[in-house]
């Protein structure tokens, strides 16, 4: 092909990372020193456990959480209130603590001190009860989803079980049968709601709905892991899952996160819940011993986010994104693959027609025996001209 050297050469599609120059903008450096100065002039919250007013900052600090249901009720176009938000150390510590907080571990036995230690048999044991922890409680996933979700799953001691996913997000039908089948020792279902890691794929409203009642049917949890939440290539009239969630019997927890918007080095998110499930969140021992993690980083980024620079740093970061991701679909149709263009997020799922590149569907499985002819690729690493380069690559 011409423009190119005889054999092109594949490239890294693996890196769910941004490109350094979406990181090195004149105009994110120049709003992020000027927030941390901001945020050094509070010093003397920013640093400390809490305040006498407030008492320690659990769920993060109060005005940054504040700031930020501002900023998210302007983004959502929806009403945010602050106390139904805690901050974290971005979307998998959300996710982790849900995991760790509300899934139990059931048939310990009953004896009261463990089996002695040194045999590859003795189990692992839950310390404040002395007895065993057994696999027990079950958590369901889409498949293909985000492959390191089932390791947080699986560090919880959770059983874990897929149901397929479609164009308007997961199958429910599979779903009610794998809740019915299991005899109500289902716990969670983690999914990717919109944009959906690896697939591209959003749920559709109504399936939003009607997974909220299966939600209420089985007494089951949801992990809504919204990273992608705010990264759209287009308007998008579908908001987190948590509101269509029910105050009066909340099953939600809504993951978010700056990663993807500002730099993964941020590490600041935040878990969207209804209080009675969000507060728990917080009887842990790293917390109940230091206190929110994210006090003072999060309280840096206040400025930038109040000021409005964050607003227009997620449409500059969406629309070269959403270019990139043009791009991408384009060459993979030139080459003969068929591709579905996702409207924000960071990856595209193809199918191999021999050649492959960037990461193997097989970790997205439960079992890793499912999409092993698949790619994910991500879209948002490369220049322009190695997302070329690497594409042409699979050209049969």
């Amino acid at each position: 092909m011409a423009g190119y050297p005889k054999g092109a050469q594949p490239q890294d599609f693996i890196k769910g990372w941004p490109h350094p120059e979406l990181l090195s903008r004149a105009e994110l450096r120049a709003a992020l020193t000027e927030s941390f100065h901001k945020g050094l002039e509070m010093s003397e919250e920013t640093l400390n456990y809490g305040d006498k007013a407030n008492g320690a900052y659990m769920l993060g600090h109060p005005r940054f959480l504040q700031g930020l249901a501002k900023f998210l009720e302007q983004q959502y176009q929806a009403p945010t209130d602050p106390k139904t938000l805690m901050s974290t150390i971005g979307a998998s510590m959300g996710t982790d603590l849900c995991f760790r907080i509300y899934g139990k571990v059931p048939n310990r036995l009953t004896r009261k001190d463990p089996p002695k230690s040194g045999s590859a048999s003795t189990p692992r044991v839950d310390t404040r009860s002395r007895q065993p922890r057994q696999p027990g409680d079950i958590c369901v996933f889409e498949e293909p989803t985000y492959f390191l979700a089932f390791t947080m799953a699986r560090n919880s001691f959770l059983e874990l079980k897929g149901v397929p996913i479609m164009e308007d997000g997961m199958d429910l039908d599979a779903l009610d049968k794998v809740c019915t089948e299991s005899e109500g020792k289902v716990k969670f279902v983690y999914t990717v709601p919109i944009h959906h890691n690896p697939t591209g794929y959003s749920m559709s409203n109504e399936k939003r709905v009607r997974l909220m009642q299966l939600a209420k049917k089985h007494k089951f949890l949801v992990i809504a892991d919204e990273a992608y939440q705010l990264l759209n290539f287009g308007k998008t009239d579908m908001k987190p899952l948590f509101y269509h969630d029910d105050k009066e019997d909340p099953r939600v927890f809504s993951i978010g996160t700056f990663s993807k918007l500002i730099g993964p080095g941020t590490k600041v998110g935040w878990v969207q819940a209804h209080t009675s499930l969000l507060k728990p969140l917080t009887d842990i021992g790293f917390i109940d011993s230091g206190n929110n993690p994210v006090i003072f980083s999060s309280m840096n980024l206040l400025h930038f986010v109040e000021s409005g620079a964050l607003a227009k740093h997620i449409d500059a970061v969406s629309k070269d994104l959403g270019e990139r991701c043009q791009l991408i679909c384009r060459k993979l149709r030139e080459v003969g693959l068929e591709v579905y263009e996702p409207k924000g997020g960071y990856f595209v799922w193809v199918k191999s027609k021999g050649k492959k590149t960037g990461k193997s569907g097989e970790a997205t499985a439960i079992k890793k025996d499912k999409f092993h002819d698949y790619m994910r690729l991500c879209f948002c690493w490369l220049t322009r001209e190695q997302i070329e380069e690497g594409i042409e690559y699979l050209r049969p």
